[in-house]
């Protein structure tokens, strides 16, 4: 692993090829949001911060090749050297909420070098008419963000963003309407609705392309493509600007796939003009 690379992106490099039960996936995803801080913590702190036992800590730390979790932790000591105590705290709480959050960034900079999975995805996107959108209580704004932007390129957009009984009958209408995918926002904490809804739109035959916080959500196993955004959970509330910004990268990717493109977005421009939309 590369020193260069940000402690969530070594964390994931040191899962990656393990098979892991779903305690220790949520081990992982808990070690993922908090990268550089689990070097340094015990596994009983380990096991409250993912709602797991201390047994499951020390199963995980075997799973993944080490002795036992003491093993792992010093693997990661060496790989994640600690940051200078000085400059962490010279910064107060907020700061180093924002700190958190250019890191997440950061990292979402590294994944994006391999452009693969997201042009699939917005290959996939493209070519859905229509083109549901889902995105429940945290992951709402993302979603709903993504479909007002996609609406001005797409020609039939369908945010789902309340959840309930009519859900499932929402996205079997858009299969019945021609739609081949759905994009989901997946965000802490996740509700299990979500992760139903998506196992739906599998077995009615969309594919699930899905923007969630780490590789070990939940909604990983019910999605045919999942692309990671890291959120902040520094503050009471957790920040996802990386979800925000990879949901507009996801969108130029569709746009690429989508020749008239171009032409919708001036189309737009020229109406907005004619009535006044805008005061610039």
């Amino acid at each position: 692993m590369s020193g260069d690379e940000s402690p969530a992106a070594r964390l994931q490099a040191l899962f990656e090829g393990h098979r892991l039960t779903p305690t220790q996936r949520r081990i992982a995803h808990s070690m993922v949001r908090r990268a550089s801080e689990v070097p340094f913590l015990s596994s009983v702190e380990l096991a409250e911060l993912a709602g797991v036992s201390q047994p499951s800590v020390t199963r995980f730390a075997v799973a993944l090749g080490f002795d036992g979790y003491p093993a792992l932790r010093r693997h990661l000591r060496e790989v994640a050297p600690a940051e200078p105590a000085a400059d962490i705290g010279s910064r107060n709480e907020y700061q180093q909420a924002v700190e958190a959050e250019i890191e997440n960034l950061r990292h979402l900079a590294e994944v994006l070098a391999d452009p693969g999975p997201v042009a699939e995805a917005g290959r996939t996107l493209a070519a859905s008419r229509p083109l549901p959108v889902l995105g429940l209580r945290a992951a709402a704004a993302q979603a709903h963000g993504f479909a007002y932007f996609a609406a001005k390129v797409h020609p039939d957009v369908r945010f789902l963003g309340e959840g309930g009984t009519m859900l499932h009958d929402r996205i079997d209408a858009a299969v019945r309407a021609g739609a081949t995918a759905l994009l989901c926002f997946a965000l802490p904490r996740h509700p299990r609705e979500v992760v139903d809804t998506l196992a739906h739109a599998k077995e009615a035959g969309l594919t699930v392309v899905t923007v969630a916080d780490s590789v070990f959500a939940p909604v990983a196993k019910v999605s045919d493509l999942l692309l990671p955004a890291a959120v902040g959970t520094g503050l009471a509330f957790d920040t996802a600007c990386a979800p925000m910004l990879l949901g507009r990268v996801l969108l130029e990717a569709m746009c690429d796939d989508l020749p008239d493109a171009q032409a919708r977005l001036e189309e737009f421009d020229t109406k907005a003009a004619a009535r006044g939309l805008f005061v610039d």
